[in-house]
């Protein structure tokens, strides 16, 4: 899956996205994304199970595996994860470089009032292991 330069997030999504974040902090809010190569269509928020949920994240296993499951068996399309630095920048940490796989996955970051969108690779142009993504909010 190559992403293309941009991707488009509804008002409402962009709006649970920072309620998350709000509601998680101290910690670091994890969850699912939903869609297509243009847009994510849908969130799903999952218990992050970290050993130190105020620095990192980790998503629930089970929840990432009934997603891909789901998937193969034609429900909606995994396109990536979401989570939030509380404490930090939304661009990609040295710990989210160090976790992330190269499989072209959408990440985006929530810091504060800010989310930006990157994409997995195994080299960034930017920054070691992402690709930054624009993203539009969509109506």
């Amino acid at each position: 899956m190559l992403w293309p330069m941009q991707v488009s997030l509804s008002s409402a999504l962009h709006a649970q996205l920072l309620a998350a974040a709000r509601a998680a902090h101290p910690h670091e809010c994890c969850g699912l994304l939903f869609g297509d190569d243009a847009a994510v269509h849908r969130i799903a928020p999952t218990p992050n199970v970290s050993q130190d949920p105020s620095r990192a994240f980790e998503i629930e296993p089970g929840a990432l595996i009934a997603a891909e499951r789901a998937m193969r068996q034609g429900g909606d399309r995994l396109i990536g994860h979401y989570h939030s630095h509380p404490n930090g920048r939304a661009e990609p940490s040295p710990r989210d470089a160090a976790d992330a796989a190269a499989d072209d996955r959408l990440w985006l970051i929530i810091a504060g009032d800010i989310i930006t969108a990157w994409r997995a690779v195994a080299q960034g142009v930017l920054l070691d292991r992402f690709d930054p993504v624009a993203l539009h909010l969509a109506t």
